[in-house]
């Protein structure tokens, strides 16, 4: 769907500064940790934390798969990464989408494989972290370790988010102020952004129907709460739609 609105195209990017040898990435999901605790980028080094940045990964290429051997979690840097399962029938079932800033790999803590597969939705760049020697650091840096905790329990918080008899446009509002409030978090533009995420894939995870999120859509934009052009969007009137996610974010 199409509402004819151009959108300068930086505006709806989330690209992180890279940083550099002594400074985080501006996203990077364990920073504020490490800063909370006296210590910059040369201090992992010295500790023999090696942050590796990897990709690029294309859209459509996998970062991993079910099955594969745990090793590191990752974070996103630029790009938006799926994770979801295939399950005996062949029928995908979408678990999430992870922005820049946010950590790929953690439910596999628990076992030695990744439960999930992991695919690029367009050009990703991610910083792998070595998880025993992450681990290790953790325990020397309670910052670090509050903030690993905090990541599982923002993903568990995120898997049982949709869990409820919402509506449609509950679900819909909900999905939208949460990206919302996600990018915020990181700097980007919590106003304009990308849905990089196919419509199918959308549906799947709010547990919708495609047509049904193409209407909603449609909807929203016609009561004047936002404007869609091919995948970007701008938020108009944030205050209503969050009015409307109320019932599922509790907030």
């Amino acid at each position: 769907m199409s509402g004819g609105v151009a959108f300068p195209r930086n505006d709806a990017r989330t690209l992180a500064d890279d940083g550099n040898e002594l400074h985080f990435c501006s996203t990077c999901a364990f920073s504020q940790a490490c800063l909370d605790e006296g210590m910059d980028k040369s201090s992992l080094g010295d500790l023999h934390v090696l942050v590796e940045h990897i990709g690029p990964f294309h859209a459509g290429e996998h970062i991993f798969r079910e099955g594969d051997p745990f090793e590191a979690i990752a974070a996103v840097r630029a790009g938006t990464v799926k994770t979801y399962v295939v399950d005996q029938e062949g029928r995908e079932h979408v678990h999430g989408f992870h922005l820049p800033g946010e950590v790929i790999g953690l439910n596999a803590i628990d076992g030695d494989r990744y439960p999930c597969n992991a695919v690029a939705l367009d050009t990703v760049m991610l910083c792998r972290f070595s998880f025993p020697k992450i681990s290790v650091l953790a325990t020397r840096v309670p910052g670090l370790q509050r903030q690993l905790f905090r990541l599982l329990s923002r993903d568990i918080g995120r898997a049982a988010l949709l869990a409820g008899d919402w509506s449609a446009d509950e679900r819909m509002a909900a999905f939208l102020v949460g990206i919302s409030r996600r990018l915020a978090a990181r700097g980007f533009s919590p106003t304009r952004f990308q849905l990089t995420m196919a419509r199918t894939d959308i549906a799947n995870y709010l547990r919708l129907a495609p047509e049904t999120v193409s209407r909603v859509l449609r909807r929203f934009q016609e009561d004047g709460l936002l404007r869609v052009d091919r995948r970007e969007l701008q938020l108009l009137d944030s205050a209503t739609l969050e009015a409307r996610a109320a019932p599922v974010l509790r907030a």
